[in-house]
C-alpha cells in the first residue's frame, strides 16, 4: 500500500509539473541534456577536490573537537587557563558565519606575511573548515563525555585505571557511539560547506560549475554540481538514520 501510494502521488505531481505551461522554460533553464553532459567532465574533476577537502578536513575536525571536549571536561583546577581558552574557542567559532571564517583564514592569513605561515588554498581552507567545524564537534563529544553514568568513571578507577586511561578505554568510546548520529550530520554538512572555498579562489565543483554558467550564460552546470553534492551526501545521510534507529532500539531494549 506505502509503495503503490508513493507511486500515485509521485506520477501524478510529475505529470502536473511536466504538463505546466512554464515547465519548457524551467526544462531548458535548469535541467538540459546537452548543457549538462557538456559540463559533467569538468564538474566532476572538480568535484574530487570537495571530497579530497572533507576527507583532510574530517580528520583534523575530529582531532581538535576530541581535544577540546575532553579539556572542557576534566576536573582540574590547575588547567582553568586552558578550559578558559577552551571555552572562548567553541563559543567564537560557532557563533562566526563559516563563510566569515573561510574569508579570513583565507585571504588574512596571506595578507600578514609570517614566516611559516600558509599559503596553500587547499591548506587554507582545510584551516578554515577545521576552526569552523571543530567547534560544533567538541560540544558534541562534550555532550557525549557528560552523557556517560558517573558509575562508568568509578569502575575504571576502581580497576586501578588512571583518569586519563579511564577516559580513554571507558568513557571516550561509549560516548563516541553514543553522539555518533549527530557526528555524522555535522560531517554532512561538513561535505556541503567545502563549497564555500570557492570564495578564495578554490576551483571545486561549485566554482568549476560557476565559470561554465558565466562563459555559456546557462545555469545547467550549477543543477550538475548539485547533483554530486546529492551523491556524496545521501548515503551519509542514510547511514546516520540507520545509526540513530539502532540506538533508539539499543535504549529501548528492541
Amino acid at each position: 500500500m506505502a509503495a503503490l501510494s508513493t507511486v500515485l502521488v509521485l506520477g501524478v505531481l510529475s505529470f502536473v509539473v511536466v504538463q505546466s505551461s512554464g515547465w519548457e522554460r524551467v526544462r531548458a533553464t535548469y535541467f538540459d541534456w546537452a548543457d549538462a553532459k557538456a559540463a559533467f567532465p569538468d564538474v566532476a574533476r572538480a568535484f574530487w577536490l570537495n571530497i579530497r577537502l572533507f576527507l583532510v578536513a574530517e580528520l583534523f575536525i575530529l582531532i581538535v573537537g576530541v581535544a577540546v571536549a575532553i579539556v572542557r571536561v576534566i576536573p582540574s583546577p590547575a588547567l582553568a587557563p586552558i578550559k578558559l581558552v577552551a571555552v572562548l574557542y567553541a563559543d567564537i567559532f560557532r557563533g562566526t558565519p563559516t563563510l566569515l571564517i573561510v574569508l579570513l583564514v583565507g585571504f588574512g592569513v596571506p595578507a600578514l606575511n609570517l614566516a611559516g605561515a600558509p599559503t596553500s588554498l587547499f591548506w587554507l581552507g582545510v584551516i578554515a573548515l577545521t576552526l569552523s567545524y571543530g567547534a560544533y564537534v567538541a560540544e558534541v563529544v562534550r555532550a557525549g563525555i557528560l552523557s556517560i553514568h558517573p558509575t562508568q568513571w568509578a569502575s575504571g578507577r576502581a580497576l586501578g585505571l588512571s583518569y586519563g586511561q579511564t577516559m580513554r578505554h571507558v568513557v571516550l568510546p561509549q560516548a563516541i557511539r553514543r553522539v555518533a548520529p549527530p557526528l555524522l550530520n555535522d560531517f554532512v554538512s561538513l561535505q556541503k560547506d567545502t563549497a564555500l572555498l570557492s570564495t578564495i579562489g578554490l576551483v571545486e565543483s561549485l566554482r568549476a560549475a560557476q565559470v561554465i554558467a558565466g562563459r555559456e550564460f546557462i545555469f545547467t552546470p550549477y543543477v550538475v554540481s548539485a547533483a554530486f553534492f546529492i551523491a556524496a551526501t545521501i548515503p551519509l545521510a542514510r547511514f546516520t538514520d540507520y545509526l540513530t534507529v539502532r540506538s533508539l532500539r539499543r535504549e529501548n531494549g528492541i
